[in-house]
């Protein structure tokens, strides 16, 4: 039979035992693992050799999944913290109370009633909390536990190539493609010599081995996507610093002084304070007595002291009113793609810090069907077709809508929060004329985007999904 040196090459090593791994068969013949599987599919092809693949899930414990592993799922923890009844607004003091209550509901070891929890029997061990403590985990358990960010999965392949018939003849036949020449010479070109050689094989047929080139992270070319779409729309960019006084990131967006959402529990508070900016009493006035607005303001005694302290930004939309107390003539249009930073447990849909993205636009004339079309024609360039708005309420914007895009198999999928900004907000830094605002969070249209159910994908260096994730490209 015409063999090519390598495939007998690959014949000679399985003589001895007739059946072997990709490994061994790679160290035998002083090549690398792909070679050889390469080789082995060619004989697999002309039936000198089966070639058998095998493959299985392995699991992972996340660092996440370890910290549970050490101390038990956060609804077991849940459960040991309490005797036999509890009221529920002193569970929720307990820090795994965002996750633990819900997960004790689901798996019927509470009943809530009257805002009292009370353990329903015994709460034996399920298959999630086994594969947990196994030092393999696998199966439904190991499931449960991928489904939840705890554990990342991966698909192990491995090949085994065994002679058949037709390769043991093959064999017996001896060398016979000594001599094959690969790589032609000049002087043989030239010279025609190449006429008498015997020259190797080759297939278009087989797949060579696969070049992977260095591309971006799927999240950062996404982000770029989005800027790429907003600076051809018109809009100019906005930076900032991640580290900002309460004054910009609550008081200048009308968000009164006592809002649970400025409690430490779920603002990062820096041990810092910054200086109140020039004007900072026009936005006092607005807040006790509404600065001549024709609102009430929030009433009380706004306090310099509380807006003087350090956040890391809890969103972008500060980076606009900053830029808007500096610019207040029309026209402004611009935007801002950053980070911010709120106490969240994490899970695959929360994280303490993720990306936002701003628009503002302020000119004269400017009403709320200009704000609808801004963002339809952003979502749409964004590649989502079906765009629709219901009304919304936000504290710093009035009238108010979240517009919602279609995504097939998930039905209509809020997309953020836009509206008009309020003159509470305005009039303090002299702006007359109607400012459009809208923001969304980049990392939930990544995810609808890139197919993903877990958040934290996006922060992770998974080479595997980088490499098979397409390149997307604007439009």
């Amino acid at each position: 039979m015409d063999l090519t040196a390598n495939e007998r090459r690959l014949l000679g090593a399985l003589g001895t035992k007739g059946r072997s791994g990709i490994p061994a068969l790679a160290g035998e013949l002083g090549t690398s693992e792909e070679a050889a599987l390469q080789y082995a599919r060619l004989l697999a092809e002309r039936g000198l050799a089966e070639l058998l693949k095998d493959s299985r899930k392995i699991y992972t414990l996340t660092d996440e999944g370890k910290e549970y592993q050490e101390k038990g799922l956060p609804e077991r923890q849940l459960l040991e913290s309490f005797a036999g009844t509890i009221p529920m607004k002193e569970l929720q003091r307990n820090p795994n109370a965002k996750l633990g209550i819900g997960w004790m509901r689901k798996k019927g070891w509470v009943a809530i009633r009257d805002g009292v929890v009370a353990k329903a029997g015994d709460a034996p061990r399920g298959p999630d909390e086994a594969a947990l403590g196994s030092p393999s985990p696998e199966g439904e358990g190991a499931r449960m536990l991928a489904a939840r960010g705890l554990l990342t999965e991966r698909e192990e392949i491995s090949f085994e190539v065994a002679l058949t018939k037709a390769g043991r003849d093959a064999l017996a036949e001896g060398p016979g493609a000594a001599g094959e020449v690969g790589t032609l010479t000049r002087e043989q070109i030239t010279t025609g010599s190449w006429k008498g050689l015997r020259l190797r094989r080759y297939s278009l047929e087989t797949h060579p081995k696969p070049v992977i080139p260095g591309k971006l992270h799927p999240y950062q070319r996404l982000m770029n996507e989005m800027r790429e779409i907003l600076l051809d729309m018109g809009f100019t960019e906005l930076y900032g610093g991640i580290v900002q006084s309460a004054f910009w990131n609550f008081d200048a967006l009308f968000q009164p002084q006592d809002h649970p959402a400025r409690e430490m529990q779920d603002t990062f508070y820096l041990d810092e304070c910054e200086g109140l900016p020039g004007g900072y009493e026009r936005v006092k006035a607005v807040h006790e007595n509404g600065g001549g607005t024709g609102s009430t303001g929030w009433g009380g005694k706004w306090s310099a002291q509380k807006a003087e302290q350090c956040v890391l930004r809890t969103h972008t939309t500060l980076l606009s009113i900053q830029h808007l107390a500096k610019n207040p003539k029309p026209p402004v249009k611009a935007f801002c793609i950053g980070r911010v930073y709120r106490r969240e447990a994490i899970d695959p849909t929360h994280l303490p810090e993720f990306e936002q993205l701003e628009g503002i636009v302020m000119d004269e004339g400017v009403n709320f069907t200009h704000l609808l079309g801004y963002l339809t024609e952003f979502y749409h360039r964004m590649g989502f077709p079906g765009v629709r708005f219901r009304p919304g309420y936000f504290p710093y914007t009035e009238p108010s809508v979240e517009p919602e895009v279609w995504v097939e198999g998930l039905g209509w999928v809020e997309l953020g929060g836009a509206g008009i900004f309020r003159e509470e907000v305005t009039r303090p830094w002299g702006i007359e004329h109607p400012v459009l605002a809208w923001g969304l969070g980049v990392s939930r249209v990544a995810m609808l985007t890139l197919g993903l159910r877990d958040l934290r994908q996006l922060y992770r260096s998974d080479l595997a999904w980088i490499r098979e994730s397409p390149i997307r490209r604007p439009g």
